[in-house]
């Protein structure tokens, strides 16, 4: 898995970041936080989420892990993918968006494109509780949604079912499903579950 890429930023538009690693290019789909965040640098570190589907391998880059802890979140909220997601947190701030959550704000979110009231909806119930009240209002830092241990048990988990056959969009489904009900499982414990849905 990809942690970060840190190189040249060789190409950058409000939607895409070209890193050069190396003299390899590595294309990132990017929020316009992100693009804000890194516009007129000529070098730059973006924490990435790889969504590696059976037709498409694709990056998303984020300018600081908390916004990728953010967007890890809302693509566990049924019927949002990685790019309702980067939509989102292109029309709030990854602040913004922790506020309208913790607060229940569903008219602030359905105020993003595509974002309709039941979705909006979802957006909260699926994460009020992920995301701490106040988090945003403490010096404006973010505290990690998703503890360390659990997004390992949710890569190495992943990562074994994909190497067992199974396509990885699934796999990944599957395994977010199985944390959300079982947070503090172990590895074989979610692969075991897993097989079982697959």
């Amino acid at each position: 898995m990809i942690e970060y890429l840190q190189g040249g930023l060789a190409e950058l538009s409000p939607a895409t970041a070209v890193i050069d690693c190396n003299g390899v290019g590595y294309l990132a789909n990017i929020s316009l936080n992100t693009y804000a965040a890194i516009q007129g640098k000529k070098t730059c570190k973006l924490y990435i989420y790889e969504a590696i589907r059976e037709d498409a391998y694709v990056l998303y880059g984020f300018a600081d892990k908390q916004e990728r802890e953010l967007f890890l979140q809302l693509i566990t909220v049924s019927g949002i993918g990685g790019n309702t997601a980067r939509m989102i947190l292109s029309a709030l701030s990854p602040a913004e968006l922790v506020q309208a959550v913790s607060t229940e704000n569903a008219t602030l979110l359905k105020s993003v494109k595509g974002i309709g009231l039941k979705t909006a909806q979802r957006i909260i119930v699926d994460l009020r509780d992920k995301i701490r009240n106040g988090s945003a209002a403490a010096g404006g830092e973010l505290l990690p949604l998703q503890p360390a241990a659990q997004t390992q048990v949710q890569e190495e988990a992943i990562a074994a079912l994909t190497m067992l056959g199974f396509a990885a969009a699934p796999s990944q489904k599957a395994v977010l499903a199985i944390l959300k009900k079982e947070p503090d499982a172990g590895v074989e414990h979610v692969i075991k579950l897993a097989l079982k849905m697959l």
